[in-house]
């Protein structure tokens, strides 16, 4: 299961689980659709994996399976090329 984190990797702005400008990689690394596009160019700075839109957990199985409150947050790792 997703773990739905709270933030962005890079700029550790909210991205709540609703949010549509969540990206993720395989390894469920998550950042913003803004990072993605302007400092990372699709790719994980992780892993070198794909970004991909992060999908929207249906809000009854939210309340079963809430998000993550963990807050990762690398900003050294997320300098621009």
């Amino acid at each position: 299961m997703l773990e739905l984190r709270p933030n962005c990797e890079c700029c550790n702005c909210e991205l709540p689980p609703q949010s549509r400008e969540a990206m993720i990689c395989s390894f469920e690394c998550t950042f913003c659709a803004d990072c993605v596009e302007r400092r990372l160019l699709g790719r994980c700075p992780n892993c070198g994996g794909e970004l991909v839109r992060r999908p929207i957990r249906p809000a009854g199985e939210l309340l079963r399976h809430p998000a993550s409150t963990q807050r990762v947050f690398k900003p050294l790792g997320c300098a621009s090329s």
